[in-house]
């Protein structure tokens, strides 16, 4: 299966430093691209944990011994390694947003290319759908959600002609969504539909809630000197996870102790984020928006 094209590949495992016989986590499986170069560089011993709470990515765990699929959501990262028996990891990968996968497989809902129901979830078992969203939230939560997560420019503009159209019909499919954007389109159609379906699919599946119990998390499951590499797709993404390697806080305050020392969690590996370079971009355009950041995790004093 043609599942995922892996962005930032040798940027991302040079910057997880894997040694062999180590244990690593790749906290958003997918393909399995960036786990099976990992597995090239664990020299055929220790584990590779990779965790996807979406089912179709089950079909691609890798055949290895050294590899074991974890079918739960990364904010499980914690009790789910606790689960395998692991208690400490030297390093944690995670590619954020959605697949190429997901994004071609109409019958999912994510692109505003195919006309299937309004899901978007990542996980089909639990939790509403972008349906759900559209039908439920009242104007202003939908005026949030369209701006906060995507960023849409007339996002109250938009949330009312939402509720206003819903009162005639409930939405079901893309198609619905497509009629009333349409009409409230600003600038660049493809553009704003993407702020669309993004705002909607963050919130469907808690995507920012499940980014913040993940990043905390990774202070309690790496080992000192263990490696954090993530890659994110947006700038709400990018400034937590910015934020989060600078001071262990999302909102980038650094904390001091009773002597003023400042606490950092983590020691950058990077200064600055890394982004693709223009070859990349031009055989993967899902690289155009990626910025990758890493830090180690630094020993308790």
């Amino acid at each position: 299966m043609d599942y995922h094209v892996p962005v930032l590949l040798k940027e991302s495992i040079d910057l997880l430093d894997v040694k062999p016989g180590g244990v690593y986590v790749d906290v958003t499986y997918g393909g399995g691209g960036h786990s099976r170069e990992i597995i090239n560089r664990l020299g055929g011993e220790g584990s590779l944990y990779g965790f996807d709470q979406d089912e179709d990515a089950r079909a691609n765990a890798l055949e290895s011994s050294l590899f074991h699929f974890v079918p739960h959501n990364f904010r499980e990262l914690k009790r789910m390694l606790r689960f395998e028996g692991v208690k400490a990891v030297d390093g944690i990968l995670a590619d954020l947003g959605v697949s190429s996968h997901q994004l071609d497989e109409g019958e999912r809902g994510f692109s505003y290319r195919f006309d299937a129901r309004l899901d978007m979830r990542m996980n089909r078992g639990e939790g509403k759908t972008a349906a759900d969203i559209l039908n439920t939230y009242d104007a202003k939560e939908l005026q949030r959600v369209l701006g906060e997560y995507g960023e849409v420019r007339n996002s109250k503009t938009l949330a009312e002609a939402i509720v206003e159209s819903r009162y005639n019909k409930r939405f079901t499919i893309v198609s619905d969504l497509l009629k009333v954007c349409t009409e409230q389109t600003i600038g660049d159609r493809m553009r704003y539909l993407s702020q669309v379906f993004q705002a909607l699919r963050i919130e469907a599946n808690d995507e920012m809630g499940a980014l913040k119990d993940f990043l905390n998390q990774t202070l309690e499951v790496l080992k000192p000197g263990g490696s954090l590499v993530v890659i994110s797709y947006h700038s709400l993404e990018d400034r937590l996870v910015k934020h989060f390697l600078k001071s262990g806080r999302f909102d980038g305050e650094m904390e001091r102790d009773f002597y003023g020392n400042i606490n950092r969690p983590f020691q950058l590996t990077l200064k600055k984020a890394v982004e693709a370079s223009a070859e990349e971009v031009r055989r993967n355009g899902r690289s155009r928006s990626a910025k990758l950041r890493a830090g180690k995790l630094m020993a308790k004093s």
